[in-house]
């Protein structure tokens, strides 16, 4: 079957495969990240072409605007909306990454989405856990055997660092700093951090490097690229994301947390409780490997009710009579 972006023979769909190039080259996106502007700008090849749209010269402001409300406009079999309002600002960024991408090589003389706006996302506050609730969870893995200290291992370190599910299940025992006390990270864009783990984390990852991870190893991982992993399935080989969310889920029901709880709930738990702490936000920035200090800054948000009480501790005449 033929691909829109093969099928669209012109020269957006070259200047497209072009920009698919540098984004994996120049930019060193992350395979999700790539592939998601893949996605979004096969359909705006699409839409492009259905209009006779060959050239990105021939792109101007209402052609972009147009788009944006197509997107809007779209609906499913049940006649609600094909792509939510997150969505639709995702594939307005790729579509500005491309004609930006075209005016600094010369392609095209004006970005056309610049003046574009994007549909508003609501931004809820992130449902993080309580330290009750954090404390009751890292305590639900029952049992002394290999797969035990593993998940124990896996619950600790999601908290203590604040990692992405892929960030951990990508470590390498190279990685690991136990006398250190330091993790090295691979981030999105195939950036690297280090960022710490505390002494709680430490013991319980070392216990499971210790006498858990052999147990689970086998000879022919040895020889596998996957054989240097920290974590391991059953089979011996590297533990995957669905993997790894399956340990957090399965955790969470013991402790009746199920339909709030993912690993990234605990990266957001991590987050609120060291800002809670008197944590600075762009050493958060920093731990969390946030490329923009805007997007740690989702974590400063506080209830109405928590502010009310730090403001009653924190001002000198707050209680005054």
């Amino acid at each position: 079957m033929t691909s829109p972006l093969a099928a669209t023979k012109d020269r957006v769909g070259r200047l497209l495969d072009e920009y698919d190039t540098w984004l994996a080259v120049e930019r060193g996106l992350a395979p999700n990240s790539l592939s998601a502007y893949r996605r979004d700008l096969r359909r705006y090849a699409v839409y492009l072409r259905d209009r006779d749209i060959n050239d990105p010269r021939d792109v101007d402001e209402s052609v972009v605007v147009d788009y944006v409300r197509t997107l809007e406009d779209a609906r499913d079999d049940d006649g609600e909306p094909r792509f939510a309002k997150a969505s639709i600002a995702r594939a307005l960024v790729a579509v500005r990454s491309f004609h930006r991408f075209c005016v600094d090589e010369g392609l095209a003389a004006t970005d056309p989405s610049e003046e574009v706006g994007a549909p508003r996302v609501p931004q809820g506050i992130p449902k993080a856990l309580t330290e009750p609730e954090v404390e009751a969870l890292l305590g639900a893995v029952p049992g002394d055997g290999p797969r035990a200290q593993r998940d124990r291992a896996i619950l600790e370190t999601l908290y203590a660092a604040g990692l992405r599910i892929s960030e951990l299940v990508g470590l390498d025992r190279e990685d690991v700093d136990l006398d250190g006390g330091l993790l090295r990270v691979l981030g999105k864009g195939s950036k690297e951090r280090i960022v710490p783990i505390g002494r709680t984390a430490r013991a319980v990852l070392g216990d499971y490097l210790t006498s858990g991870r052999p147990e689970l190893e086998r000879p022919r991982t040895r020889t596998r690229a996957d054989g240097e992993a920290v974590f391991l399935n059953a089979r011996g080989g590297r533990l995957t994301r669905q993997g790894c969310w399956k340990i957090v889920r399965a955790a969470g029901e013991r402790v009746g947390l199920t339909s709030r709880l993912s690993p990234h709930v605990l990266r957001h738990s991590c987050a609120t409780h060291m800002l809670e702490h008197g944590a600075d936000i762009r050493v958060l920035q920093e731990l969390l490997g946030h490329a923009s200090l805007s997007t740690t800054q989702v974590y400063t948000k506080v209830s109405p009710e928590r502010l009310r009480d730090v403001y009653d501790r924190a001002h000198p005449r707050a209680r005054s009579t």
